[in-house]
């Protein structure tokens, strides 16, 4: 089917889901296609991203529409045109997809549900967070039909222990959900039908601090993660001296100082 004939969004952005001022949740929905991430759904997350990113948003949720959280890349479609510069084009722009996750202001959250495999995985090693149901499977299986998933091994590296990312990396085999939460893909694991209120939860929690002081921690928490570490304690001391002068940490200061509720002026 031609997507640009789609009768539904290939996303789906939803502001009124979780009942929590700020909270965002943006949807893939391509469910007959378990949510690969073809180039028309590529092109239309790193869109809602960008708009998300540059709205009042507090906290964004990434899930994916039907059965699936998302399968990876569409191979179909990746087959159709076997060259070496429409490969790497692609991949550059995926990668700059996934990089905007880390970059956009707003904590993200991923909603997983079904399978997070190959692409689909590296989606959720992206997000800042992850919430899975306990019947979700995550996998990089590209190694299954000779390919190496080495744009998932990126983000996959950065949260899991190296041998436990080679491992998944090389064998290409499944963990189910209590397994990736152990090795740190995923913070928290709910039952199906308790997912959405173990979301709720988090969301509700980030969304209560000051904004500005939730996206100039993100900023600094992954340019710190790769300095070195006499850089990184700068970079921290530089983000925590102005952080200290911002309005919302100087009320919440003297909130604790008074013993009261800290009362935000931002909206």
């Amino acid at each position: 089917m031609d997507e640009s004939v789609r009768p539904e969004p290939l996303v789906i952005i939803d502001k009124e889901l979780y009942g929590v001022p700020g909270a965002v949740q943006i949807t893939l929905n391509r469910a007959d296609a378990f949510n690969a991430l073809s180039e028309s759904l590529i092109d239309a997350l790193q869109n809602s991203l960008d708009e998300v990113a540059e709205s009042d948003a507090r906290v964004v949720v990434l899930a994916g529409a039907g059965r699936a959280f998302c399968a990876g890349h569409d191979l179909k479609e990746m087959r159709a045109t076997p060259s070496f510069e429409y490969y790497q084009a692609l991949f550059a722009r995926c990668s700059q997809m996934m990089l905007t996750i880390q970059r956009m202001p707003q904590p993200v959250i991923a909603r997983v549900h079904g399978v997070a495999t190959a692409a689909g995985c590296q989606l959720v090693a992206m997000c800042d967070l992850a919430v899975a149901a306990s019947t979700a499977r995550f996998a990089v299986s590209g190694v299954n039909l000779g390919l190496f998933c080495s744009t998932p091994s990126v983000p996959l590296s950065r949260n899991l222990s190296r041998k436990a990312a080679f491992e998944m990396l090389v064998t290409g085999d499944y963990i189910d959900a209590q397994t990736a939460c152990e090795r740190g893909l995923v913070n928290r694991v709910a039952t199906p039908e308790r997912l959405d209120d173990a979301i709720r939860a988090l969301v509700a929690s980030i969304s209560e601090k000051p904004r500005a002081a939730i996206a100039a921690g993100k900023r600094l928490f992954y340019r710190q993660l790769e300095a070195d570490i006499d850089t990184a304690y700068q970079l921290a001391g530089d983000t925590m001296a102005r952080n200290m002068l911002d309005d919302a940490a100087l009320e919440g200061i003297e909130a604790f100082i008074q013993k009261r509720t800290p009362r935000w002026r931002e909206s």
